[in-house]
C-alpha cells in the first residue's frame, strides 16, 4: 500500500468547513437532516406522552380530595402537550432553514419549559396524593 504525498496529504485533509465557519456550497448533508427530523419525532412522541398522562389523570386519579385539582394536573398535562408540539414544528423548521444556510443552529427553549412543566405536575401530585 502506497502513502499519499505530502500534497495529496494537504489536499485530502485540508481545512474542515466547520473550522473555518463555513459550509459548502453543495446541499445539506443527509444524515444531518434527518437526525433533526429523529429530534423532532421524539418532542412528539413526549407530547403524546404528556396527553396520554392527561387523560390518565383525569379518568383514572380517584384518589385526588377534588375533582377540580385534578382537572387543574390534567389540563396542565394537556398544555404541555399542545405547546411542545408546537414549538417542535417550528423548532424543526428554524434548524433545517439553518442547516441550509450553513449557519450555527438555533438553540431550544423546549427542554426547560418541559423540565419546569413535568416538575410542577410532579410535585403537585405527590402534594395530592401525601393530602388525600
Amino acid at each position: 500500500m502506497c502513502s499519499p504525498t505530502s500534497e495529496q496529504a494537504t489536499e485530502v485533509s485540508g481545512p474542515h468547513p466547520a473550522e473555518s465557519g463555513q459550509r459548502d456550497a453543495g446541499p445539506i448533508d443527509y444524515r444531518f437532516s434527518l437526525a433533526n427530523e429523529r429530534t423532532f419525532l421524539a418532542w412528539i412522541r413526549t407530547a403524546l406522552g404528556l396527553l396520554a398522562g392527561a387523560v390518565a389523570v383525569q379518568t383514572l386519579a380517584e384518589q385526588f380530595s377534588t375533582s377540580g385539582f385534578r382537572r387543574a394536573v390534567a389540563a396542565v398535562c394537556a398544555g404541555l402537550a399542545v405547546a411542545i408540539a408546537a414549538y417542535a414544528h417550528r423548532q424543526w423548521k428554524s434548524v433545517e432553514s439553518a442547516m441550509t444556510r450553513g449557519e450555527h443552529l438555533p438553540g431550544s427553549a423546549l427542554v426547560p419549559v418541559l423540565a419546569i412543566g413535568v416538575g410542577a405536575v410532579a410535585l403537585a401530585a405527590d402534594v395530592a396524593v401525601l393530602a388525600s
